[in-house]
């Protein structure tokens, strides 16, 4: 019983204490030494009480009051995360700095917000960022543009459209830089996008044709997994699909004429009036006729005359277009299907295989040719194949059945586990604790109702608390005597045994009540004696 005793009382200890002591939450998680070191300063200027966890990178707080220690320790510009941002400016006089400073402090700023902004992503646990802003000199043609190279500690891995995203915020953050020109890398020292600078060069292109026949082939066979995963089961279908697509870059110009289509811009008319004179007998012009003092200078009969020209422009009807194919347009496509075959259950549990008919088969090629624009002209080929998995399907899998009755979670068993160690330990304290204290307690006042049960000491009580001679017990007007025919010999005893004991102890409680102090000094004479 002691320890028992011992036991229930340190547990109750325990959980008094527990239900005391806040509830502790993370306030942050993934810190730095020194934003730790910092944190754990301000918490105790504070009087908060903390916990840190791991290797110093989580601090746990009480969990109602997460939100307003997150605005108080933001005013104050925790956490850093390792990196210095505009707050720079603020913790220092500007009055006597150089220029040299001034552009250093300004890069510093630059680069710890932009970590600050990649760091806030929901797959990146922390960035670094080193920007290269050159200067240029005075009276200088050549102009070099801003590079950016970044390490990140990631969860996971990125896709290509992540990286891109983080090239593409850092190039917008900077006057001058280019997507082009950015370099991630990776904590576990991968190549994540390399900053090579021309877009033109043969790498990048390369790699945005690899990454643009990576997401087509990636769409298409999402949607088709998603398409058979409703028909033949949940991982039950593999898909794999190699798309060629047409990453040339084509511009077209045309001009077309219609000659049959001309129509008059514009007519011009001429009308040129002429005369011509004659001299000489013949009517000619000479060398000898023209000389002074000949005689052949005599005018001859005059000729008159007018011409008339006319022109007409014709404007012929002419069309010019321009066409631009952009990269990426599917030239084929070549799509593989393996189907799982179906899976009956016996009652002892044993599964057996069988496959599908080539009716099924057909329809789930239907299927997919809708699904993908399946075009046979460019010369699309669809490959379906209902082969045995090496792996077979759980049993969740089977049925449409939920989980069972006795599917228990982790969660179920720490529940259960917790519920059954109260209930023990209530059980313990009821039957070892509760009922001997019980019984101790009830024992004394039982003990002394258990003597009067004879009519000879109801007999020697009543003489000596009423100070006379010994009274006789009065027996009940409605009791009615037993009937000997109907009851044995021993019951008959018993009852009249029973009866009398009753009766005494009522005369004795109603004197009790009329004699209290001479009741409780027979009482206190009865303990004396048997001490």
């Amino acid at each position: 019983m002691a320890v028992v005793a011992v036991l229930m009382l340190g547990f109750f200890a325990f959980l008094i204490m527990r239900a005391s002591s806040p509830q502790m939450a993370p306030l942050y998680t993934g810190l730095s030494f020194e934003d730790s070191s910092a944190i754990v300063a301000e918490l105790q200027k504070q009087n908060v009480p903390n916990e840190i966890r791991g290797d110093g990178d989580t601090i746990l707080v009480p969990r109602d009051q997460i939100t307003a220690l997150r605005m108080s320790l933001a005013e104050n510009g925790l956490p850093t995360r390792g990196q210095v941002g505009y707050e720079i400016f603020d913790q220092q006089n500007s009055l006597g700095a150089t220029s040299f400073v001034q552009n250093i402090n300004n890069v510093r700023a630059l680069e710890g917000e932009l970590a600050r902004t990649i760091s806030s992503l929901a797959r990146i646990k922390s960035a670094r960022v080193h920007l290269v802003l050159p200067e240029r000199a005075l009276f200088s043609r050549d102009k070099k543009d801003p590079t950016a190279s970044i390490v990140l500690a990631v969860r996971g891995e990125l896709s290509s459209g992540e990286i891109r995203a983080i090239q593409h915020l850092v190039a917008s953050a900077i006057e001058g830089l280019t997507p082009s020109r950015v370099s991630i890398v990776d904590d576990t020292g991968s190549l994540l996008a390399a900053g090579v600078g021309d877009a033109s060069d043969p790498t990048v292109l390369s790699g945005e044709a690899d990454e643009r026949t990576t997401t087509v082939e990636s769409r298409l066979k999402t949607r088709i997994e998603d398409l058979l995963a409703n028909v033949v089961g949940d991982g039950r279908a593999r898909v794999q699909v190699s798309a060629d697509l047409d990453l040339t870059h084509v511009t077209r110009t045309a001009e077309t004429f219609n000659p049959d289509g001309q129509v008059v811009r514009s007519t011009q008319t001429k009308d040129i009036a002429n005369s011509t004179n004659a001299s000489g007998a013949d009517g000619q012009v000479s060398a000898s006729t023209q000389l002074p003092g000949s005689g052949g200078n005599t005018s001859g009969p005059t000729e008159q005359g007018s011409t008339t020209e006319e022109t007409t422009n014709y404007e012929i009807s002419k069309t010019s277009q321009t066409e631009m194919t952009d990269p990426g347009a599917i030239k084929r496509l070549s799509v593989a299907v393996v189907v799982d075959g179906t899976y009956t259950t016996d009652a002892q549990g044993n599964q057996t295989y069988a496959p599908r008919d080539q009716a099924t088969l057909d329809q789930i090629k239907s299927l997919v040719q809708s699904a993908i624009g399946f075009d046979q002209t460019r010369g699309d080929q669809i490959t379906i194949a209902n082969l045995q998995f090496a792996s077979g399907p759980t049993p969740s899998a089977i049925g449409t059945a939920g989980p069972g009755l006795f599917d228990f979670t982790r969660d179920d068993l720490v529940s259960g586990a917790e519920m059954l160690v109260t209930l023990l330990i209530a059980l313990a304290l009821v039957f070892f604790v509760m009922r001997p204290l019980l019984k101790r307690v009830l024992a004394p006042e039982n003990a002394p109702l258990a003597l009067p049960m004879s009519a000879e000491i109801g007999h020697s009580l009543v003489p000596a608390m009423a100070g006379g001679p010994p009274m006789p017990i009065p027996q009940q007007e409605d009791e009615q005597p037993p009937r000997p025919a109907q009851l044995p010999a021993w019951m008959r005893d018993a009852k009249s045994q029973g009866a009398a004991q009753a009766q005494t102890l009522k005369t004795v409680g109603s004197l009790v009540e009329d004699n209290p102090k001479q009741a409780a000094l027979i009482v206190r004479d009865w303990l004396s004696s048997g001490a």
